[in-house]
């Protein structure tokens, strides 16, 4: 198991974010602030429209703040280029979402190329051997040939976490990654999450609506209102 460095992967100061126009306009971050380590289980929390995913998708470099500021790696981002911060979600970044968004006309272990074919630095050789590889750490690796249909709701599940690893990133961010799935497999995938974190010094964040697996990360955070108003660990 790799030893968890001490400096954040994911820094955030004073976030603040409003979507809509006019008198449709909301305040939905207002200020929100964390810090991410290596090797650990992060969970936000909170009701529908307490600002989660809108917060997800900022520290995901895939939407920008209002004011505040965000470092990825000690990088900072928040005022970067939009090239310098697609290169650093490719780096960096795995994303995994409610829906597995899998190619359902490629095998699984396809699925799980796409990242690496994307960011071009890996031989066809390599990126095959690389799937094979995160396909049998996530318990389907004698499954690496089957079509995405021909998968359970859960074993897709599982082939999207792979994909989210396979250019190695440093943070693995999770929007709902059980709400689709029932509790037996709702639990694997935690399960699943939180056993990488450890074994690869990988952190995840992690929101979710379900609290008995809020609950079981090493840290949980509650959101109210665009705030943190809570902050556990174990």
């Amino acid at each position: 198991m790799s030893q968890p460095s001490t400096e954040p992967v994911l820094r955030a100061e004073g976030l603040h974010r409003s979507l809509g126009d006019g008198e449709a306009k909301v305040h939905v971050l207002r200020g929100v602030g964390l810090e991410v380590l290596p090797g650990g289980t992060y969970a936000i929390a909170g009701p529908s429209g307490c600002g989660k995913s809108t917060l997800l998708y900022l520290l995901g470099l895939l939407d920008r703040q209002d004011a505040g500021d965000i470092w990825i790696a000690g990088e900072k981002m928040s005022t970067a280029s939009d090239v310098s911060r697609t290169a650093a979600r490719n780096r960096h970044l795995g994303f995994v979402f409610q829906f597995h968004f899998l190619l359902p006309e490629f095998t699984a272990a396809e699925n799980v190329m796409m990242p690496m074919r994307k960011l071009g630095q890996l031989s066809a050789r390599e990126m095959r051997d690389r799937a094979e590889e995160l396909l049998d750490g996530v318990g389907l690796g004698d499954k690496v040939d089957r079509l995405a249909t021909q998968l359970s709701g859960g074993e897709q599940q599982r082939v999207a976490v792979a994909r989210a690893l396979a250019n190695r990133p440093s943070l693995l961010l999770a929007d709902e990654p059980t709400g689709n799935l029932d509790v037996a497999n709702s639990n694997a995938v935690f399960d699943l999450l939180r056993r990488l974190a450890k074994e690869q010094s990988l952190a995840v964040l992690m929101v979710t609506h379900n609290p008995e697996l809020a609950a079981r990360a090493d840290v949980l955070l509650t959101m109210r209102d665009g705030l943190f108003v809570e902050d556990i660990t174990d």
